[in-house]
């Protein structure tokens, strides 16, 4: 094989990507990824060791976290962002072991390989090859060291986020420390390892509860709006990805250019939120998911500007690469990136801007609404409504369909399971999943809608909230007592932090779909169903039986 990668839900045969990427990764770019990835596993290793020893430095914890973000799936794939990111790790790592054993008087002649390796740019491909994911032999520590890696994957998107509007949790970005080099410690065994996964998913609600404090202090708490769908007659931006304060500064910079700014996919939220909302030329949502974006960007004819991962590779027909621009941790070969910020000061986005100048407005595709806005805030004032519903039997159950969209033709199942469910259950959703779903007519339940949709991937967290905060109102002991079934779609690795966040916060036999991670070696998988009840999903029709039937 000339790659191995396993870590999305489209990996060939549920099993392993090991010639090129299904998402369209080539080997190079791969072997580059993991030589990343081992790279920061070294620099883990040693702030880990540093912290233990009183020295704390949360801009390496940012590092890690920025470098883990642009491996993501479809996030970057600009090879010489690789690279110059491996060169930080590497210069970074060797300045705090060169610290650490001022510390502990030179006495480091046990630190693992990814601490004492060094190489040659002309060495990076291969060496990378060689320090993957099958460097760990045994199948099930590989399995759990993996699923660490993933879901500190989700972790450094988000807490990345959090970081850029100002905040940041101390205990996560340690924790970011202590778990990669968790995944390079040979002295730990599988149950040491299974302890670590449970503690990756309660530091995954701490950097979501810290990203929605950020999000809400900076922008206002998300409130129930109606989101045009159709187009204007001005040249337009499509912003896609999910980082709000990029959104906010292109926002301000376009204002009275006779431009405007739509959102794409996973930044449709960013109609939610009331610091938004003051601005005339924000028009509203343009397309579906991410990988619809091969038909959605080609139609909408206007610039475009990706702000994070679902980066579709561009086919022969797609002509808009020269108005497609990246910024933060995405990127891609031929489009131009916005620098990030200096100094405190703004990104600039003039190159945008003049590109949307020179084009045409977009090409409506379709004409609506889509209704959103029901984060924690927002659904908790309806709390005495929901429960009065549900006493009185208005309300039966409620399904969480939230979670990643993807291209597999069996994910029309999670449209059959929306269509199908009794008229008096309600579907609580986030991230970009809600796209299989969320423009069908399913009307409301006396007055509340039948789908509220909290906002992103990230925004899973308010729907866990709203579980928690139920199940207080109800006074239940355990919050699997609700009323509640887990229906979730996967694809990439934010999705394994929120995974792994419902894990932690005791939620059970929540079904996913549509397949188990191909991560889960079968005895990891095992541990896993036989103590959280995770399920795959099958049918919609008996799925749907089962969820009813509670």
């Amino acid at each position: 094989m000339s790659m191995f990668c396993y870590q999305c839900q489209e990996t060939a045969r549920n099993l392993g990507c090991t010639v090129r990427g299904v998402c369209g990764k080539p080997d190079t770019l791969a072997h580059l990824m993991d030589l990343l990835i081992y790279s920061l596993r070294g620099l883990a290793y040693v702030s880990h060791k540093l912290i233990q020893n009183g020295k704390y430095y949360p801009e390496d914890s940012i590092l890690v976290m920025q470098g883990l973000f642009t491996t993501i799936t479809n996030a970057n794939w600009d090879e010489a962002v690789i690279t110059d990111l491996i060169d930080q790790a590497i210069a970074r790592r060797d300045k705090r072991k060169a610290e650490l054993c001022q510390i502990l008087n030179d006495k480091c002649d046990s630190c693992p390989e990814a601490v004492n390796f060094q190489i040659t740019k002309d060495q990076y491909e291969e060496f990378g090859a060689k320090v993957g994911v099958l460097r760990t032999e045994n199948e099930d520590i590989r399995s759990l060291r993996e699923t660490i890696t993933y879901g500190l994957k989700g972790i450094g998107a988000y807490g990345d986020h959090a970081a850029m509007l100002g905040y940041m949790d101390d205990d996560v970005n340690k924790f970011m420390m202590e778990g990669l080099a968790a995944t390079i410690d040979d002295s730990l065994s599988a149950d040491d390892l299974v302890a670590m996964v449970l503690k990756t998913g309660e530091h995954a609600v701490k950097v979501m509860a810290k990203l929605d404090e950020a999000h809400t202090k900076t922008y206002g708490n998300p409130e129930p709006t109606h989101v045009n769908i159709g187009v204007g007659k001005n040249p337009g931006i499509l912003v896609s990805g999910h980082d709000l304060k990029d959104f906010e500064e292109l926002l301000i910079q376009t204002e009275g250019k006779g431009i405007d700014i739509y959102t794409h996919s996973e930044m449709l939220p960013a109609n939610y939120y009331p610091a938004f909302k003051k601005f005339k030329h924000f028009h509203g949502n343009y397309g579906s998911s991410w990988w619809h974006q091969l038909v959605d960007f080609q139609n909408f004819n206007g610039a475009i500007l990706m702000t994070t991962n679902c980066i579709v590779p561009l086919r022969k027909e797609n002509t808009y690469l020269d108005k497609m621009f990246t910024t933060g941790m995405a990127g891609y070969p031929g489009a131009i990136h916005i620098a990030d910020r200096k100094d405190g000061k703004p990104k600039d986005f003039s190159p945008v801007i003049e590109a949307a100048l020179k084009c045409p407005p977009p090409t409506e595709m379709e004409t609506g609404e889509i209704i959103g806005g029901f984060a924690h805030a927002t659904v908790l004032s309806l709390a005495d409504k929901i429960v009065d519903a549900v006493k009185s039997g208005a309300i039966k159950r409620f399904v969480v369909m939230a979670g990643c969209d993807g291209r597999m033709p069996s994910r029309k199942y999670f449209t059959e399971v929306a269509e199908k469910l009794p008229k008096d259950t309600i579907i609580l959703t986030a991230g970009c999943a809600k796209y299989r779903y969320i423009k069908l007519d399913l009307g409301d339940i006396g007055g509340i809608p039948r789908i509220l949709d909290a906002g992103q991937c990230n925004d899973s967290y308010s729907l866990a909230v709203i579980a928690l905060k139920l199940k207080e109102v109800f006074e239940l002991d355990d919050v699997n007592d609700l009323p509640i079934s887990f229906d979730l779609g996967w694809y990439e690795q934010k999705a394994v932090a929120v995974l792994l966040a419902l894990l932690s916060l005791g939620f059970k036999n929540m079904r996913i779909g549509p397949t188990l991670p191909g991560f889960l070696s079968p005895n990891v998988a095992k541990v896993i169903i036989d103590t959280f009840g995770l399920k795959q999903t099958t049918n919609a029709d008996d799925d749907i039986a089962a969820m009813m039937g509670g």
